[in-house]
């Protein structure tokens, strides 16, 4: 493949809202730092290599960019690293963050935002990072099963006083989405999946589609490694796949994923420009029937 010819609008295209976005974007969370991402002891990127990728992610077509401002190692916060390279914004770039979670200034997980006033202080301080008046998309972050009432109420007050345009939902349950539905219009629902990875969300995946909600997988390259990255073992299938398209195992990965269905996203993180170029390359791969059969049973078999 040629990914220096290949541009993101050749994975498609997909309505969050009133917001027209390709269907390859671009997932922050690794930007701040190199080895494993999320931790205390993350090492900082190099702050031009970042920047760099940025810039180079929307030259190569990318208008969708998942953030949160959580996403921070010593020394590098993703958020500021994205107004720093992209502001002022382009004006078809859409910036999608994430509130819920927390983490103290050292980097260590702290309470989730279990209120409406807790989860304001978190999108203003997104806002602040990005140099925002208003965020584009911001996506509830869920841990356990329980009630989303509260927190996504409080969400839906952001978004009618003109904070928050569109409200989306992550790792979530077909519940907590009809929970939210019946508060405020979902845009999209991020969960965990891949080849390999959670085929119990085969369905729901499928009734985001049918809803018209985007379905925005993460860790979709890493499979089985997730948030630790690639395992680096890859099935002889998927490598065979591979190499009859010139490609890499995770450019497979991603091309599958997009087959899931024309409102599903990809993410893939990095912060290697190498890394960049391939995955949005990725958008353009074409996969055979035959091919996506052999995916499909790999998918639901390493389980």
């Amino acid at each position: 493949m040629t990914p220096q010819t290949i541009d993101a609008a050749d994975s498609g295209s997909w309505t969050l809202g009133d917001l027209t976005v390709n269907r390859i974007g671009f997932g922050a969370m690794r930007l701040p730092q190199t080895g494993e991402a999320l931790t205390a002891g993350a090492v900082p990127r190099d702050r031009a290599t970042a920047i760099s990728v940025l810039r180079r992610a929307v030259e190569l077509g990318v208008n969708h960019i998942d953030t949160a401002a959580f996403y921070f190692s010593p020394l590098r916060s993703a958020n500021e690293l994205i107004n720093r390279a992209l502001a002022p914004y382009p004006d078809d770039l859409v910036v999608a963050t994430k509130v819920g979670p927390g983490r103290d200034l050292s980097g260590r997980w702290a309470p989730h935002a279990t209120t409406p006033e807790q989860l304001r202080g978190q999108v203003e301080e997104n806002l602040r990072q990005l140099g925002r008046d208003h965020l584009d998309v911001v996506n509830l972050r869920v841990v356990g099963t329980g009630s989303i009432a509260e927190r996504f109420g409080g969400l839906a007050e952001l978004r009618r006083a003109g904070l928050v345009r569109h409200l989306g939902l992550s790792n979530v349950t077909p519940a907590h989405l009809a929970e939210a539905q019946a508060i405020a219009p979902v845009v999209c629902v991020q969960n965990m999946y891949g080849i390999g990875v959670r085929p119990e969300h085969d369905a729901f995946l499928r009734a985001c589609g049918e809803q018209g909600i985007a379905f925005v997988p993460f860790y979709s390259i890493a499979g089985a490694g997730g948030e630790a990255g690639t395992t680096g073992a890859e099935s002889g299938e998927l490598l065979a796949v591979a190499r009859a398209h010139g490609a890499s195992a995770a450019q497979i990965r991603l091309a599958w994923t997009l087959r899931r269905g024309p409102h599903v996203l990809a993410i893939p993180g990095t912060g290697d420009p190498r890394h960049l170029a391939a995955n949005v390359a990725a958008g353009a791969l074409r996969l055979s029937d035959d091919e996506l059969a052999l995916l499909d049973s790999l998918h639901r078999r390493e389980a």
